[in-house]
């Protein structure tokens, strides 16, 4: 998984690099507020990152708001080019009332300096399986709402023909009622004769059956 890392001190994030690219993650550096919050908002943006308190220029917090103000204007104007990041923030404060403030922020998850580097794993493997239970949930949202777009269509006024019973499609081609409902439904078909087209067809048999 790709990491965002914003962090200005640079022993720091030399551990936090080495400790990530150890248990098989790819790593993005940042240095301060600003290059954390550009990085963030690329297409191929980390899903991951682990933000700094204190930094240069606009602090962890802040970044965390920005973002977050990012996708929530996204989600309004129901776009779904942003992909909302896990965010870690990573602080020497220790004070309840710090903690608050961090996650008020928005963020989802809070380490302390110095860390601990089975804490990091641990932690980075939480917002991985979060980062996959959403990815998974959007997916079945897709799923569903293309579902009800075809059930949609099929509670429209559909054109069929008079005679033979066909139906008319949107790029205006006839086809048989079971083609149709087979290329937007996942219903399937066994195919049978009903008593009155029985009768039509072979009347005979039809009279000797009722004798």
């Amino acid at each position: 998984m790709k990491i965002l890392i914003a962090e200005d001190d640079f022993s720091s994030r030399t551990l936090l690099t080495a400790v990530l690219k150890k248990i098989g993650h790819q790593v993005v550096e940042t240095v301060n507020g600003i290059e954390a919050l550009n990085k963030l908002q690329q297409i191929d943006a980390p899903k991951l990152a682990i933000v700094d308190w204190m930094m240069p220029v606009i602090d962890g917090p802040e970044v965390i708001r920005r973002i977050r103000a990012v996708e929530n204007n996204q989600h309004n104007q129901h776009e779904s080019k942003f992909v909302r990041p896990y965010i870690i923030l990573l602080t020497t404060k220790v004070d309840k009332s710090d903690i608050v403030t961090g996650l008020d922020a928005g963020a989802d998850d809070y380490l302390t300096k110095p860390f601990d580097m089975g804490e990091l794993k641990a932690r980075v493997d939480v917002g991985r399986r979060i980062l996959d239970m959403q990815a998974a949930l959007s997916a079945k949202v897709t799923e569903l709402q293309e579902a009800l777009n075809q059930i949609n269509t099929l509670k429209g006024i559909l054109p069929i023909c008079a005679n033979c019973k066909k139906i008319r499609d949107d790029a205006g081609y006839w086809q048989q009622v079971e083609a149709y409902i087979s290329k937007y439904t996942s219903a399937e078909f066994s195919h049978g004769i009903c008593p009155d087209c029985m009768k039509k067809l072979y009347p005979e048999l039809c009279d000797e059956l009722d004798e």
